[in-house]
């Protein structure tokens, strides 16, 4: 797994457009899934944050998917949809992990676009794959997805 600035080195097309369908609406916005206890998924809006190059999201203490990320980290993040049809789409799943150090979290706290709180438990999003979705023929009987992936062990079987 990598983190955001490493896999936006590997891929810097990729990441952009990532980076840009996460923060379309200025704060960041996505859908995030973790695993419950039971092992069904668990889905929740979140405001990610990218900080200096890094990933991440901040929990408030009570959230269930802050006992989940604590419990076992996998997640996937979604980006929100746009309002219209054919929209391009950007998803990404790895580990999260609990960030404890103070001077980081004030760092997160500030480059949050959100009302992000002090009391927020932060988790930083490290990367297994990638998969940006664009759609062609949109809204006829040929409509059909094209997609992009990316894999963290792909790229660090190439580089060795």
């Amino acid at each position: 797994m990598v983190t955001w600035k490493e896999f936006a080195a590997a891929e810097p097309d990729l990441a952009e457009t990532g980076r840009s369908l996460l923060f379309q609406f200025k704060v960041g916005l996505a859908f995030f899934a973790t695993v419950r206890r039971d092992g069904a998924p668990r889905l929740h809006p979140v405001c990610p944050v990218l900080s200096d190059g890094r990933l991440f999201v901040l929990i408030t203490p009570v959230s269930p998917k802050r006992t989940d990320l604590l419990r076992d980290g996998r997640y996937a993040l979604q980006s929100f949809p746009q309002p219209k049809a054919g929209s391009d789409e950007f998803f990404i799943a790895g580990r999260a992990m609990l960030v404890d150090d103070s001077t980081a979290r004030a760092d997160i706290l500030r480059g949050a676009a959100h009302m992000a709180d002090a009391s927020e438990t932060a988790f930083e999003l490290w990367i297994d794959r990638v998969m940006h979705t664009r759609w062609e023929h949109v809204l006829t009987p040929q409509m059909r997805s094209v997609q992009k992936k990316w894999r963290a062990a792909e790229a660090s079987r190439t580089s060795s």
